[in-house]
């Protein structure tokens, strides 16, 4: 070998192990950030132990004291009162205050709330304000020398960027355990069941059962996410890497509310939505997918009195496109009541401005609400009649609603199996108000260019789009 070769070998061999040295580099960076962020966020992150009293002779009405088998679980035949324990995690995100936010689920009905730092001091919790809708809660301790987290902006996370989760999974002995993985998603809903208002973030950072409450952190150390739900197969509680945390943004605006007012101030519009799949963008002559079908208005209510009407699809609230029903819905909500904002809609195929004055949501009320999407059909096989006092009576419809009644439907047609019941009230076909049998007749007739039919229906107060395909 030449020296020329050898000097050529040398240089490759330095060059490689050049690059090696930087890929090291790379990787201890990387490695530093995450262990920085935990150092910090730890302080912040507490353990919330919980305490319920249950009275036995309360639970146990039923069965008697003296029961063999009563002695046998309970262990003390003369014990009147249990003691249920549960864990969570939490937030510090005012160290000056005190203020700590966690999970409504995590201390609702709770007897006794006490919070453990990282140093293994504990304190017990007061509840400032609950709120169930977004399953948000937050608590003060009176404490001195606290850490806290500051909030990112959760609008700003993008899909596939790292994330780090915070928390007690299983055990107070697993206190502040660190994960970490990537944000799989956003937007998420239809995760919890009831009446939550959803947008989560999605990770496959390993949250498990107790981590609930507890921290989601972007690559700067910021509060981006409140952890919240896991999803499995049923069988087991633990992590399949797939976890759920409420965005920053939705958990400030939870927490300054409840701090300043006790209570979450809503807006709502007054309508019923449901999403547009592909019959009903067809049916409708649409082009997107995007946007919320108006299934009903409520009366007297904000959308009636900007001129909403049933059939409309509406596209942009406010300056923002509306993504999906509960994308409306958590936009609407959060916003501030007794303002005017610009709702732009879609009727009879024209885009249209309306000026919509939110007000405040009435008690506990949902009335911006989704409905189940509907079903596609490949037949009509129905029959209606006009309504009048009989039919009214009947099926027990009120002298303020107009439209035809569906009288039957036919065993194994489409309809029957999309569930379309004798006593549904239509209202409109389409967009088109249907107030006679001559009415339906007609917009089923014209409606059979498209092969498709939207019927407008309403059955114990509650209304629905459902679209049907018609056999040729």
């Amino acid at each position: 070998m030449n020296q020329k070769e050898t000097m050529k070998k040398l240089y490759i061999m330095l060059i490689l192990i050049g690059g090696l040295t930087a890929q090291n580099s790379i990787l201890k960076q990387f490695s530093d950030q995450f262990a920085d962020i935990a150092e910090k966020a730890n302080p912040a992150v507490v353990t919330i132990l919980t305490e319920k009293k249950i009275d036995l002779s309360q639970s146990h009405r039923n069965i008697p004291q003296d029961n063999d088998l009563f002695r046998f679980f309970f262990n003390q035949p003369r014990q009147r009162e249990f003691r249920s324990n549960a864990l969570g995690s939490g937030v510090i995100v005012d160290a000056r205050k005190g203020y700590i936010v966690t999970n409504n689920h995590v201390v609702e009905d709770m007897d006794e709330i006490t919070i453990r730092l990282l140093d293994k001091t504990e304190y017990d919790a007061a509840i400032i304000g609950r709120d169930p809708k977004s399953d948000l809660a937050v608590l003060q301790i009176d404490a001195r020398g606290l850490s806290d987290l500051d909030f990112g902006d959760s609008d700003d996370l993008r899909v596939g960027e790292w994330v780090i989760a915070v928390g007690s999974p299983f055990s107070a002995n697993l206190s502040h355990t660190v994960t970490a993985g990537i944000v799989s998603a956003k937007g998420r809903g239809n995760i919890i069941q009831g009446d939550v208002y959803e947008d989560f973030i999605q990770t496959d950072a390993a949250i498990n059962p107790g981590n609930s409450g507890g921290a989601l952190l972007n690559s700067g150390g910021e509060l981006i996410g409140i952890n919240t739900a896991i999803y499995t197969n049923g069988f087991d509680r633990s992590n399949k890497g797939v976890g759920f945390a409420i965005p920053a943004n939705m958990v400030k605006r939870v927490m300054d509310d409840l701090i300043d007012h006790g209570k979450v101030l809503r807006s709502w519009i007054g309508v019923q939505i449901q999403p547009i799949d592909e019959s009903s963008a067809q049916a409708m002559g649409l082009n997107t997918r995007k946007g919320a079908l108006v299934a009903d208005v409520v009366d007297d209510g904000p959308a009636e009195k900007a001129g909403v009407e049933t059939g409309d699809v509406i596209l942009e609230f406010n300056g923002v496109k509306v993504n999906s029903v509960d994308h409306l819905r958590n936009t609407v909500s959060a916003s501030k009541p007794n303002r005017r904002y610009d709702l732009i809609i879609i009727r009879d195929g024209k885009k249209k401005t309306l000026k919509v004055r939110l007000e405040e949501m009435p008690g506990d009320e949902v009335l911006l609400a989704s409905s189940s999407p509907p079903r596609n059909t490949n037949a009509l096989g129905i029959e209606v009649s006009e309504l009048n006092r009989n039919t009214r009576r009947e099926f027990g419809i009120s002298a303020r609603d107009e439209g035809v009644v569906v009288t039957q439907v036919a065993e194994g047609s489409a309809a029957f199996d999309a569930g379309i019941q004798a006593g549904d009230l239509i209202t409109r076909v389409g967009t088109k108000k249907c107030s006679s049998k001559r009415d339906f007749d007609r917009l089923i007739k014209e409606t059979r260019k498209r092969n498709m039919v939207m019927l407008h229906l309403k059955r114990d107060g509650v209304a629905r789009y459902m679209t049907l395909e018609l056999d040729d």
